[in-house]
């Protein structure tokens, strides 16, 4: 911080004097974070087989195509399947109409009530097969289990698949999650809820903001880290899965004294800084605390509003006499 002219007249002038720049002690907000690497999974994911074999007839979508649930995606050749369901509906009507006819002669005692019990059984039973011919069907057309964005076709029309052939993969995006792992000094202060912001070189200054979802109850044994899962909304669908992103946790914020990182000078395991006092620079030992954009916050040793000398303190013992200089 630059001192008004006034401030520079205060102090002296002597040919010995150090010229120095100084900076005054401000009252911030520190930000104490996690930093980590992580990748990106999709809400849900599955690759889409179908439920049986056949040759494909039709492909009802194109590659990044979002889709709904149960919306078509390929559909298989159906012939012997719709003959079935035809002829499981014809026995079906045959045997409702045989089972009219019973009840009616039922009433007047015409026939046996094991004879109306047997035809009872054959309708239910051509009701199954009916129902089972409708799955059989349905099976050869291969929908969306939910919402999402398709990937790339794997299969043409005409190829022969089978319940093993993945023909595309789907990926619900609305929302994904990052994983990524911290370490286990940090158990017990993440917890669900927590903000968290990722970024990504694909897309320069942009910031994503999401919150922890899932933190894993296991800690590895080598790597002395434990996994957490954190979900960030994606409405407009950019971030695809398996993408690399740096991720931030905010662990806490509070109010905090800040100087310049220059005006620290390191000595042995602590530090010190310059104060200005009646245009002498005095020697200051101070603690540190975290470290951010190019300032660093001092737990004990300083006040906010007090003068340091952020450049010129090369040259500076204690009790020199300084002249300020601006920037």
């Amino acid at each position: 911080l630059q001192t008004d002219g006034e401030a520079v007249a205060a102090v002296g002038h002597g040919p010995d004097a150090v010229p120095v720049t100084i900076a005054a002690a401000e009252s911030g907000t520190i930000k104490e974070r996690i930093e980590a690497v992580g990748t990106t999974l999709a809400r849900q994911a599955v690759d889409i087989v179908p439920l049986t074999s056949g040759r494909v007839v039709e492909i009802a979508f194109t590659p990044g195509q979002r889709v709904e649930a149960g919306d078509v995606l390929v559909r298989l050749d159906d012939q012997a399947e719709q003959a079935a369901v035809a002829e499981a509906e014809a026995a079906l009507r045959e045997a409702e109409l045989a089972l009219d006819r019973a009840r009616r002669l039922r009433a007047n005692n015409t026939v046996a009530q094991a004879t109306v019990d047997e035809l009872e059984a054959a309708y239910l039973g051509a009701r199954a097969r009916v129902d089972g011919a409708r799955k059989q069907l349905a099976d050869r057309t291969v929908r969306a289990p939910f919402a999402g964005v398709v990937g790339i076709r794997q299969v043409d029309i005409g190829a022969r698949v089978d319940d093993a052939t993945v023909l595309t993969t789907l990926d619900d995006l609305s929302e994904v999650e990052i994983e990524f792992s911290v370490p286990e000094v940090f158990f017990g202060r993440v917890r669900q809820g927590q903000p968290v912001s990722a970024r990504s070189a694909a897309f320069p200054g942009r910031t994503f903001s999401g919150r922890i979802a899932t933190i894993d109850t296991r800690i590895g044994e080598v790597s002395r880290a434990f996994r957490v899962r954190a979900v960030l909304p994606n409405p407009d669908l950019v971030l695809p899965a398996g993408m690399f992103m740096h991720v931030e946790v905010v662990l806490e914020e509070r109010p905090a004294v800040l100087i310049p990182e220059e005006a620290v000078i390191a000595e042995g395991r602590g530090a010190f800084v310059f104060t200005v006092e009646d245009e002498r620079a005095r020697r200051r030992p101070v603690r540190l605390g975290q470290r951010t954009a190019g300032a660093v916050e001092v737990l004990e040793g300083l006040e906010a509003g007090e003068a340091v000398v952020r450049q010129g303190m090369q040259r500076l013992r204690d009790g020199s006499t300084v002249r300020l200089t601006p920037d």
